[in-house]
């Protein structure tokens, strides 16, 4: 029991995440913040609800450091983005591009407003007319 109980605990280190070895430097304040733009528009593909720039995750880490490579070699945000999605496809954007796989994203909820609007105004119209509020007057509230 005391040989598989070390066992465990000898293994727990294999366990953890390795922390960032070093944090990102930058070249200049332009560098720093363009990089920073471009990190706040992107989603942790691990954590889904926080941005690269936010998430903890060691994917988000080396995310990170490989759009701050792809920003030294040359790439626009464009291409960066570009790259992202070719390889971990269109959800690593928090803001999808207007194309035919997204229509329904976007203009899904104006078109259930439209919608409802408009089964509501039939329901209305239906209603008033089978003549509104009847008209006895001998009826004592």
């Amino acid at each position: 029991m005391v040989a598989a109980l070390l066992l465990v605990l000898a293994s727990l280190p294999g366990l953890a995440q390795i922390a960032d070895p070093a944090p990102l430097r930058f070249t200049n304040p332009a560098e720093e913040q363009r990089f920073h733009a471009l990190v706040t528009e992107l989603r942790c593909v691990m954590c889904q609800n926080q941005s690269l720039a936010d998430s903890n995750a060691q994917i988000a880490h080396d995310l990170r450091r490989e759009v701050l490579t792809l920003m030294r070699q040359g790439k626009s945000d464009e291409q960066i983005r570009d790259y992202l999605v070719a390889r971990y496809g269109e959800f690593v954007l928090y803001k999808p591009r207007v194309e035919e796989r997204t229509w329904l994203l976007w203009f899904g909820p104006a078109l259930l407003l439209l919608v409802g609007g408009g089964v509501v105004a039939r329901v209305v119209r239906r209603h008033a007319g089978e003549g509104g509020l009847p008209t006895d007057d001998r009826q004592e509230w």
